[in-house]
């Protein structure tokens, strides 16, 4: 009896093997309250690329305060853009002083001020501007108060 009931308990403590590469998209974010010590779940999140910014990829923050996937509109022309793909087609272009050769400007936005209320934060919008370069992923954590922020380069 004492070994069955090890072996349920050890099946509730196993964790569940990590999202394959193919489930995540190029760019994700983490998201952390360091006011309440714990993830930033429901942030309405957007995602654009500095040179096209009529796309936007948008996500909502899961209970972990993680986004892995982002959801984008399907363009005038019946396309849904890709993120892996524009990052791409970004990289083939001329560089230059903000943006070299091979690599593409991306701006994420997270909605603070629905997140913690109106009037709560100082910073109602945190809109995070970064170098994505091709076949490279990008974590992008943000460290989040109603009265201070930080981010850095995630992996």
């Amino acid at each position: 009896m004492p070994l069955a009931r090890l072996q349920a308990v050890s099946s509730h403590l196993r964790t569940s093997p990590p999202a394959p590469m193919a489930a995540r998209d190029p760019i994700t974010c983490h998201v952390l309250d360091t006011t309440a010590g714990r993830p930033a779940a429901h942030i309405i999140t957007t995602l654009m690329c500095a040179s096209n910014p009529a796309v936007a990829f948008t996500a909502v923050t899961n209970a972990d305060g993680r986004i892995a996937t982002w959801e984008s509109e399907i363009d005038h022309q019946g396309n849904q853009p890709s993120i892996k793909t524009m990052i791409k087609e970004h990289a083939e272009k001329e560089g230059t002083a903000i943006c070299p050769k091979g690599s593409s400007v991306w701006r994420i936005k997270f909605n603070t001020g629905a997140y913690y209320g109106p009037g709560k934060t100082f910073f109602p919008e945190v809109e995070l501007t970064f170098l994505v370069k091709e076949g490279e992923h990008f974590h992008v954590p943000l460290l989040l108060s109603p009265y201070s922020y930080t981010t850095y380069r995630g992996s």
